[in-house]
């Protein structure tokens, strides 16, 4: 038949220790498990990582100065002068939505400008009292 006792009674092959021993320290051989070499090993490789991150990080600044600059080309800059009129955009208006509604309202007259590009709006038509 060509079965082990061990094999006839329990139907599997039977591992003995010795042999896993020796395929245990064959196996440490191969890996090279010398406690010096692998730390050495280790720290390079967490190097290796922490350049990795930082390159990344300086990608990712760069990608987003670069995104910003082709955003911001596109907008132009307006400088509003007291007593100008200009007219206001609501963006948030929706009592009558409608494709042909405009959401512009005014014109206004500049009141005060403020710091960081903020305005104060007077509406003409509005009555004071």
């Amino acid at each position: 038949m060509g079965l082990s006792p061990f094999q006839l009674v329990y139907g599997k092959t039977c591992h003995l220790l010795v042999e896993m021993e020796h395929k245990a320290l064959w196996a440490l051989k191969f890996l090279n498990l010398d406690p010096y070499d692998t730390q050495s090993k280790r720290r390079r490789q967490m190097l290796e990582l922490e350049e990795m991150r930082l390159h990344a990080y300086d990608s990712s600044r760069n990608y987003k100065k670069k995104v910003k600059f082709y955003h911001d080309r596109k907008f132009i800059k307006r400088v509003f002068n007291l007593g100008q009129q200009v007219l206001l955009f609501n963006s948030r208006l929706k009592l009558f939505p409608g494709k042909l509604k405009s959401k512009w309202s005014g014109p206004s007259i500049v009141k005060n400008v403020h710091p960081h590009e903020a305005i104060e709006l007077v509406d003409p038509a509005a009555s004071d009292p």
